[in-house]
């Protein structure tokens, strides 16, 4: 027989051991097609974090701009302390003042009282001297005008028809959006207007009823008033437009690709890490865009639009819900990376576990003299950690995930009822049964101890 055939090794026999240079070299084979399947993880886990990042700003405004078209009541209330707010007060009073006080025809008067003085027979001088009336006359009936509209504009039932407006036009925002007409609020051009007719109808009643009996024919005025100017508004209403599309899936999607980059990493802890560095950076611009914004906004107000005053009060409720929105995400970044640092092998995170553990075995020991032992409980408790710890973190993100806009005091407060009741149960499992009493001395043996 052959002995390069008698060498080959049969199909149903044993293969023969590799000798010490086959196992380098196939040792150096698996290194090579773990490094290139690495770097694959390492590659999809930076383009996941790179997208969601991207996305991460966009789709808090996205699901702002949803939350503002589809929730009539959350427009109201974001609305609904500009009522009540002084420079859009004295805005609405200057507004109506004027456009009332502009039919008020004092020449005619002054004419007429010139008249009468002539037929009176009153000196030459004093006849002459009539028209200087004329801007006293206007002054005071300015000044009696605008005592009653701030009446009205500063009473509860301004506040409550302000309610009702925007109650009544709870699509206003979409109209705004999207350039259409037909509600409370409508977008006109480059500005942003809100009909406030019943206000006038009220002013217009109350001047009667102050002795003005000729109040209420005056005529139709410019019922309306001017909430924002924006310059490029329509660009602005194709980019909101574009984020009511996507509506509530953009930010799911941002989601989704933290939670894919995070599994693909090769390091799930790291990539959870560095998705909650990159979003919660990404909040930051955000917040800086959105400052950056209303001073560029409030540079483009004209003062004869509106007083720079109510222009930052209507911009800061607008976006008051988006910056909060914004906020609560980045105190959710931060706390996801406070997480994945205590569950990581740091100095300063070993220490910290080390004390919780101490500290909750120390009251659970505590709890077992006292004999209140947990018996069967604890012990399936301090066997089964990491499913317990897994649950209530779980039922805290659930919790914030079916909350209705939560703060960042809503997550400050779930984020404390985690952590007590993860040290609630701590204690519990370290008090599964009696703590051994003290030994006579150094001699104990094995089975003593």
């Amino acid at each position: 027989m052959d002995s390069s055939s008698a060498a080959a090794p049969t199909p149903e026999g044993p293969e023969k051991p590799l000798s010490a240079a086959e196992r380098v070299e196939y040792t150096r084979l698996r290194r090579a097609a773990d490094m290139r399947h690495r770097r694959l993880r390492y590659v999809v886990t930076c383009l996941l974090l790179a997208l969601s990042f991207i996305l991460a700003p966009l789709g808090v405004v996205a699901a702002w701009v949803d939350s503002q078209m589809s929730d009539t009541d959350r427009y109201v209330q974001t609305v609904a302390p500009l009522a009540k707010d002084p420079s859009v007060q004295s805005a609405v009073t200057n507004r109506v003042t004027n456009k009332i006080v502009s039919y008020i025809n004092t020449e005619e008067v002054t004419a007429a009282l010139t008249r009468a003085l002539q037929k009176t027979g009153a000196p030459p001088i004093v006849v002459d001297k009539a028209d200087v009336l004329a801007g006293a006359l206007k002054s005071g009936a300015t000044s009696a005008v605008r005592t009653v509209v701030n009446k009205v504009v500063t009473s509860d039932q301004f506040a409550d028809v302000w309610d009702a407006a925007n109650r009544r036009a709870h699509m206003a925002m979409v109209n705004v959006l999207t350039g259409k007409g037909g509600s409370a609020v409508e977008a006109k051009g480059d500005t942003i207007s809100l009909d406030i007719g019943t206000v006038i109808s009220q002013v217009q009643k109350k001047l009667v009823d102050e002795g003005f009996k000729n109040a209420d024919k005056i005529p139709d005025i410019d019922k309306s008033i001017v909430l924002v100017k924006i310059d490029q508004l329509s660009k602005a209403q194709d980019a909101m437009r574009l984020l009511n599309i996507v509506g509530v899936w953009l930010p799911v999607l941002v989601i989704v690709l933290a939670a894919l980059a995070v599994w693909s990493g090769p390091s799930h802890r790291v990539a959870m890490m560095s998705a909650s560095v990159g979003i919660g950076v990404m909040m930051v611009v955000l917040l800086i865009g959105l400052a950056f914004a209303r001073g560029k906004y409030l540079d483009s107000v004209q003062p004869k639009v509106q007083s720079p005053q109510a222009a930052a009060a209507v911009y800061d409720e607008l976006v008051r819900f988006l910056q909060q929105s914004t906020r609560t995400v980045l105190v959710i970044a931060v706390i996801v990376l406070i997480a994945g640092y205590l569950y990581g092998p740091g100095r300063g995170a070993r220490w910290i576990r080390s004390v919780a553990v101490r500290g909750t075995g120390s009251a659970g020991r505590g709890l077992a003299r006292a004999g209140l032992r947990t018996g069967g409980a604890g012990r399936w408790l301090d066997g089964h950690r990491g499913w317990t710890t897994g649950i209530i973190i779980g039922a805290g993100v659930l919790t914030l995930f079916l909350w209705n806009f939560p703060t960042p005091g809503v997550v400050a407060l779930v984020l404390g009822i985690v952590v007590l009741v993860m040290l609630i149960l701590g204690i519990l499992a370290a008090a599964r049964t009696a703590p051994a009493p003290p030994g006579p001395g150094p001699g104990l043996t094995g089975d003593d101890g």
